[in-house]
């Protein structure tokens, strides 16, 4: 973070619902900075609601990249943001800008930032398409399992339920002989490419906690079923990793009647609220934050005062 030649990047994340886009918007405008968005699902068109998608009209004028640009049909995964992440950046610094990167989605801010390599296989092998009839057959945590007995920091890590994310860990342990966590482990000590300041937006767990069922409150009046509906009109199935987003998977249960619209509401407001809590377990790891509690600064104004304290390089 010493070397003033290399270039400048800022970072504003943090846990679901905490207010990351408000902040976010003022240092664009105090700075002069682009947005590109660290999240895995606003990346995807007609998914406003479930996304709490920053709308043009709040966008305030300020650029923002990779919302709204791929459909709900297509894969996005970390190396598909690393990659438009990175064309985004170099577009941002031919206008003159600076690029801020806001966004709740840990794993993508860290690939990005210590410029990961994952030796990603784009082709589909023997293996790949074994894994995935064996979950098929005999359920994610039966797929689950086998990680854990061959790479047990993978296992923790990641969710039973995110095959994807598992099946390539087991990719990676039978290509190598070696645990995708220690690969991952030695990328991350990598030396940043950037001049970064890594801002961690935090605050009361309870009152967070309140924020996001609020959010969800809001989503339904807005019309979330509605949107889900659409999509599923539209022909996106479950199966689609944007259709497994939180919001939209529950929502798919009420109306396809594996569910109550009260239960599929309660398990969409108790998994945010589990997420959030990964989220801020995942930055807690992360070296080189510098942690804003927003009890601490409760205005954007004193927010932008304090931030404003680590940015004298600019």
């Amino acid at each position: 973070m010493e070397d003033n030649k290399k270039p400048k990047l800022l970072i504003v994340t943090g846990p679901t619902a905490v207010g990351k886009t408000e902040l976010s918007i003022a240092l664009a405008k105090k700075y002069n900075g682009s947005i590109i968005s660290a999240d895995s699902m606003q990346v995807y068109r007609y998914m406003d609601i479930g996304t709490a998608k920053i709308m043009p009209e709040e966008m305030q004028g300020i650029p923002h990249y990779l919302v709204d640009v791929l459909d709900p049909s297509e894969e996005f995964n970390v190396v598909r943001f690393q990659q438009m992440a990175k064309e985004a950046i170099q577009d941002i610094y031919a206008k003159g800008r600076l690029p801020i990167v806001v966004g709740g989605t840990g794993f993508y801010i860290q690939a990005l930032l210590r410029d990961i390599d994952f030796e990603e296989t784009q082709k589909e092998t023997v293996y790949r398409e074994e894994l995935t009839a064996f979950a098929h057959t005999h359920g994610a945590k039966a797929l689950h399992d086998k990680l854990r007995q061959v790479d047990e920091k993978s296992a923790a890590a990641i969710h039973p339920n995110n095959i994807k994310r598992v099946i390539r860990a087991l990719e990676f342990y039978k290509e190598t002989k070696t645990p995708i966590s220690e690969h991952n482990e030695e990328q991350q000590q990598r030396t940043s490419p950037y001049d970064f300041r890594y801002f961690v937006l935090n605050q009361n767990r309870s009152v967070l906690y309140e924020r996001i069922e609020q959010r969800i409150d809001l989503m339904l009046k807005q019309g979330l079923i509605d949107e889900v509906a659409h999509l599923r009109d539209m022909g996106y199935t479950r199966d689609m990793i944007s259709m497994q987003a939180l919001g939209y998977k529950e929502i798919l249960d009420y109306l396809d009647g594996v569910t109550s619209l009260e239960e599929a509401v309660y398990i969409l407001k108790r998994d945010t609220r589990h997420f959030a809590k990964r989220q801020l377990t995942w930055f807690r790891r992360e070296p080189d934050v510098i942690w804003l509690d927003k009890e601490n600064y409760p205005t954007t104004k004193e927010l932008m005062e304090q931030i404003s304290t680590h940015l004298s390089y600019l």
